[in-house]
């Protein structure tokens, strides 16, 4: 069966890197979206009937299919982000290991089990699995437009669901390449592209499948989730984050610097789960200043391939970046690398060409001001000096965000990653949790709802299925209009197995 719907819309794709035009795609509009769902809706059954041996032999194939052609993929995910290439053969290699585990795991996670039943019910015997929900909309970000959208689209398909896949307008020919590949390896499309900007994802929310699994920022995870709510559709929202790195007196200190200019720079600081802030203990506070601002200082921006960090993807984020660093200048913070220059003054993309933005560390920025408290989503990092852990972890968790965080302690970093109101958290490293495919992946609060990876990941995009079965036939039946004798019987069986001291006659 062939992907249907073409468009005679045209979205056209231009490189952040050179300008040119990396690639035309269709835009699908709201008919055809439908078509595609309707499409996927028919395969489903096939592919949910395969079971998890079956559908584990097509997705081996298909993570074979990609490794074998890494380099160009990654290619293509330069030319539509501008990401360094390095970068784009770290972020695929994390996704394929997802996709294996995924298919690996399926049976074990998803398969039938046992359920102990109680002393009131031992007639019974309970068995519980989960069942695949159908039909998943998937809508990917471009900031890693191969593995965040494989932790939904793998993790789907190995539980037994098609998937429609909207990746997004800044990087559809990764999307369409990632189901090209996939059809390369199946007898049918379970995983199908529609391609478009907002109003494509609209359409899907629409279009009746069984659920959406979204990545991208808080304002459009609201309009995804206002959409879904027409028709009850399901969501998983993983939004925006901002994200904290603690540094306690004990750490080493180096280490939790090398850690936050990685976390906070690499993808040009593109990155959700990105390091945005560091809060260090005043004992160490100088220490970190100066070690992050010698690692920051030797990155550099540009689109050539010898460049730490590629050009501003997204049309417009330059702004932003640059509003948010003029006002911590002007209200007293202080640059220690980059500042105001950093950030181009022309508007971004006037020529087609990304904006190139070199890494920006701020000190004694204002609470409130906005590189504090909102997205950044940029090469920036602000770090704060704090008196003891306990205000680090209360100005952590001071964000309307709780997507990922990082602690860098020799002793307490177990008891304080506890007390950090985020999906997860990194201990003496930054986004460990990403390349351990078996830890669930989202965020709390602002940072959405719903988990990718690992086994909530499999069950997200599956419904419980209960079965209580009769063993034999129980001597006193209560599920019965003429149960006299057995609700006399049932009182004091109550009060025996939960009464507060032993019933006694009388």
């Amino acid at each position: 069966m062939e992907q249907t719907a073409r468009s005679s819309r045209v979205l056209t794709v231009t490189s952040p890197l050179t300008g040119e035009v990396v690639g035309t795609h269709p835009v699908y509009a709201k008919e055809q979206v439908r078509a595609t769902v309707a499409s996927a809706r028919e395969l489903a059954p096939w592919w949910a009937d395969l079971g998890f041996s079956g559908r584990r032999a097509v997705l081996d194939r298909w993570r074979h299919d990609i490794a074998d052609r890494v380099e160009e993929l990654a290619d293509l995910v330069r030319r539509e982000t501008g990401k360094p290439h390095g970068d784009a053969v770290l972020e695929i290699g994390l996704a394929l290991e997802h996709l294996a585990w995924a298919a690996r795991n399926a049976p074990r996670v998803l398969g039938r089990r046992r359920v102990r039943g109680t002393l009131l019910a031992a007639h019974l015997a309970g068995t519980v699995e989960y069942h695949p929900l159908g039909v998943v909309g998937v809508i990917g970000p471009w900031n890693y437009p191969v593995f965040t959208p494989l932790g939904s689209i793998g993790y789907a398909l190995a539980a037994g669901n098609t998937v429609v896949f909207k990746p997004s307008e800044l990087t559809p020919g990764t999307g369409r390449w990632l189901a090209e590949s996939f059809a390369r390896v199946a007898d049918h499309p379970a995983l199908q592209v529609v391609t478009g900007a907002g109003d494509t994802g609209a359409a899907l929310c629409r279009a009746g499948v069984d659920k959406v699994a979204f990545t991208g920022s808080t304002a459009t995870g609201k309009k995804v989730m206002a959409g879904c709510a027409e028709t009850l559709t399901p969501v998983t929202i993983e939004a925006g984050g901002k994200d904290a790195l603690i540094v306690d007196e004990d750490a080493d200190v180096p280490a939790a610097a090398r850690a936050a200019v990685w976390g906070a720079m690499s993808n040009a600081g593109q990155t959700c789960i990105g390091i945005e802030r560091v809060f260090a203990h005043t004992a160490v506070y100088d220490e970190v200043v100066a070690e992050v601002a010698r690692a920051a200082a030797e990155l550099r921006a540009g689109a050539d391939g010898a460049a730490d960090l590629g050009p501003i993807t997204l049309p417009g984020q330059t702004s932003i970046i640059g509003d948010q660093v003029g006002e911590a200048l002007a209200s007293g913070a202080r640059a220690v690398v980059g500042g105001e220059r950093s950030v181009p003054e022309r508007s971004p993309f006037a020529d087609g060409v990304g904006s190139v933005v070199q890494p920006v560390v701020l000190v004694d920025s204002p609470r409130r001001a906005t590189v504090q408290t909102e997205e950044t989503f940029g090469p920036v990092l602000t770090i704060d000096r704090v008196e003891d852990m306990d205000e680090a972890v209360a100005r952590t968790n001071a964000t309307a965000y709780g997507l990922g965080s990082a602690v860098f302690s020799r002793r307490r970093g177990m008891e304080l990653a506890a007390r950090l109101r985020t999906g997860m958290t990194a201990v003496n490293n930054v986004t460990g949790f990403t390349g351990i495919p078996a830890l669930p992946f989202g965020g709390v609060d602002g940072s959405g709802f719903g988990r990718i990876h690992g086994a909530d990941g499999l069950r997200e995009f599956c419904y419980a299925k209960s079965i209580a079965r009769q063993r034999f036939t129980p001597p006193v039946e209560l599920t019965a209009f003429d149960r006299e004798r057995a609700d006399a019987v049932f009182r004091r069986a109550i009060r025996v197995v939960h009464g507060s001291r032993p019933w006694r006659r009388g």
